[in-house]
């Protein structure tokens, strides 16, 4: 544990729950765990993104960062916002989330390589990551069950974002969980570790899915789930 994480109490006490007794194993043997942030999304505030920052450095050898910085404009443009205004939007977006977290990082000041951040778009050519993704692409195709949870997702979503839902919401958000899909199905393969957690402040339907050992389409056996939110109350679901 580095030094400063016994002097300073996290300004949010955070608590951490697997999704089943698999990812309460992988959970408490500790190798790695990645922690996907939403851009846009209004939970990841600075006190609750510094929070989940020092509990993942508590609990785990190595951690991820990858904030989402796909199909944000797609789903602008499907809200009608001009092409110039759905990238002046996002270009915002994502100079305030990449703000947010080097404050974080800065206030925790982890030990060197404890912490790596990246986009999600850094992540789509690399091979381990693609080779995941015609995984899970070709799963969405074949597998009616694993399809149907990816649209109960994103109907979901949308639910909670208010107004009319179109195609080219269905589609846009379609597009952004396809893209995070090989994140929750194989974390492992793509960061190049035996296991891993996938840390999330609610359990969404994917997630829910994976972690509850389904008959089709299934997740790697080193994949494991933990929603990791603030003690005092839940929270509702709000990505993009």
């Amino acid at each position: 544990m580095p030094p400063h994480a016994l002097t300073e109490a996290p300004a949010i006490e955070m608590r951490g729950e697997p999704l089943g007794e698999n990812c309460r194993r992988i959970w408490q043997r500790a190798e790695h765990a990645l922690i996907g942030i939403s851009a846009g999304n209004s939970y990841f505030n600075q006190g609750r993104l510094t929070a989940l920052l020092e509990w993942a450095e508590r609990h785990y050898e190595r951690i991820d960062v990858v904030y989402v910085d796909t199909a944000l404009d797609t789903m602008l443009l499907a809200d009608s916002r001009t092409p110039e205004s759905a990238a002046k939007s996002v270009k915002a977006t994502l100079r305030d989330v990449r703000r947010r977290i080097k404050r974080s990082l800065e206030r925790l000041e982890p030990q060197d390589g404890r912490f790596r951040v990246r986009a999600l778009s850094d992540l789509l050519d690399l091979p381990a990551y693609r080779a995941v993704r015609q995984r899970t692409d070709r799963a969405f195709a074949e597998d009616a069950e694993f399809a149907a949870t990816c649209e109960a997702m994103v109907r979901e979503i949308l639910a909670h974002r208010g107004g009319a839902v179109t195609d080219a919401h269905l589609r846009a958000g379609l597009a952004y969980v396809q893209a995070e899909a090989p994140l929750f199905t194989d974390c492992p393969a793509i960061f190049g570790v035996a296991e891993s957690v996938v840390l999330y402040h609610m359990s969404t339907p994917v997630s829910a899915y994976l972690a509850g050992d389904p008959r089709g389409f299934r997740a790697a056996p080193g994949q494991g789930f933990v929603v990791v939110r603030p003690v005092e109350r839940a929270v509702g679901m709000h990505i993009f």
